[in-house]
């Protein structure tokens, strides 16, 4: 008998983060629940950090005053920017997730980029609202 003729057989292989941003061109609901995950792990990375702050801030009058010295450090402030941000969509992103979960309707191609859009837009505006206080505009 003739030898059966082989075919080469498929290779799947877990993609890279390369892949993941450059590659594919994922929906806008794909990349408000990537930065959803980011934006929770700079949460959990800092929370240390934050504990500290909050801590410093609550001992004595004198620890508050070191505390506003500390924070008007510019490389300070825009960590608490980029942590205000994360914590900020994060929420929004919670909420929009808890909608989803209990209204099935929300649930549609359609309405996951108009929610991922309302997302990313208010979390815009309340960060450039703590911005705006944080930087002493108002």
């Amino acid at each position: 008998m003739a030898e059966a003729v082989k075919k080469p057989r498929p290779e799947f292989r877990n993609i890279g983060l390369g892949q993941i941003l450059f590659a594919y061109r994922l929906p806008l609901a794909g990349r408000v629940s990537i930065l959803h995950r980011v934006s929770g792990a700079l949460l959990f990375i800092f929370l240390p950090f934050l504990l500290y702050l909050f801590d410093q801030s609550l001992t004595s009058e004198l620890s508050f005053e070191v505390f506003k010295g500390f924070l008007s450090n510019v490389i300070v402030k825009l960590i608490v920017l980029v942590l205000s941000w994360a914590f900020l969509f994060h929420f929004c992103a919670g909420v929009r997730h808890l909608v989803m979960d209990t209204n099935h309707g929300a649930v549609s191609k359609e309405k996951g980029k108009q929610t991922s859009i309302v997302v990313l837009i208010v979390s815009s505006l309340l960060t450039l609202a703590v911005a705006a206080k944080l930087f002493g505009v108002f």
